[in-house]
Order: C-alpha cells, then sequence, then structure tokens
C-alpha cells in the first residue's frame, strides 16, 4: 500500500498532452486529406443548411462566416479569411505552428526542444476572437446595417 503513496518522478517518455494532440493533429491531416481526395475525384455537390440563429434571430451566430472563412484560407486568401472569422486563420496558424515544431522534436529523438507546448492562452485567445467577431459584426448589423 505504500508504494501508492510515494513520489515517482516524472519519466522521460511519460505520455503528455502533446502527445494527445499531436496524434489527433495527425488523424485529422488524415482524414481532411480524404474528404478533400473525395470531393475532388467524386462529383458531389454539398451544401450546408442555413444557420437556424440567423434564421430566428436576424443576427449572426458566434460561427457565422467560419466555413466562408475556412474556404477563403483553403484558395490562399489570408486577409479575406481573417475577415469572415478571424478565428479560423487563428486556428490553422496555431495548428500548422504545433505540428510542425512537434514533428521537429520527434524526428530530432526529442534533442531539439523546439516543439509548442500547450497552454490555456491559446484557448482564451480563440474564445476571444469568437466572442469579438460576434460582438463586432451584430453591433455594424443593428447600428449600421451592415450586412455580409
Amino acid at each position: 500500500m505504500k508504494k501508492f503513496f510515494r513520489f515517482q518522478p516524472k519519466q522521460n517518455n511519460e505520455h503528455t498532452t502533446e502527445d494527445d494532440f499531436f496524434f489527433l493533429g495527425i488523424i485529422g491531416c488524415i482524414a481532411t486529406a480524404a474528404v478533400l481526395l473525395l470531393f475532388r475525384w467524386l462529383p458531389l455537390r454539398f451544401r450546408l443548411p442555413p444557420c437556424l440563429f440567423h434564421r430566428i434571430s436576424g443576427y449572426y451566430c458566434p460561427g457565422c462566416g467560419g466555413t466562408r472563412a475556412l474556404l477563403a484560407l483553403l484558395h490562399g486568401q489570408l486577409l479575406r479569411s481573417a475577415w469572415y472569422h478571424p478565428f479560423v486563420p487563428y486556428a490553422a496558424f496555431i495548428f500548422l505552428y504545433f505540428m510542425i515544431t512537434q514533428a521537429a522534436e520527434r524526428l530530432s529523438s526529442k534533442r531539439l526542444r523546439i516543439g509548442m507546448r500547450y497552454q490555456n492562452r491559446f484557448v482564451w485567445i480563440g474564445v476571444a476572437l469568437i466572442i469579438g467577431n460576434f460582438i463586432c459584426k451584430n453591433l455594424l448589423r443593428y447600428f449600421y446595417g451592415f450586412q455580409l
């Protein structure tokens, strides 16, 4: 019973949060590539249903513009993507930076300690971008009648 309460130092090969995120990132990249190839080779058309929040209230939801931002980003239009929804290019940058630095660290057998580490502030910045986008677009719509 005593061995359960003894302090055990962390081993270098212990599983971390970054391991989970890196694994999920690889799975996400494979799934995205498969979907893009599927839409490229098969004559499929996909249309999203209209936003229920926008349809009922007339205002933009916190996610409005995300799909347009993703499509603009995939076409290399970074500024247009940021205009549609600033969270999308932010998340893409964080994801790419994380994956590249983690891959470099892992390929060097952890000799290069350049891998990005998870920090809560990245999540809070993303939340602030989503809320700020929601507020700004709806204020522009309410006071100036500006619609996207």
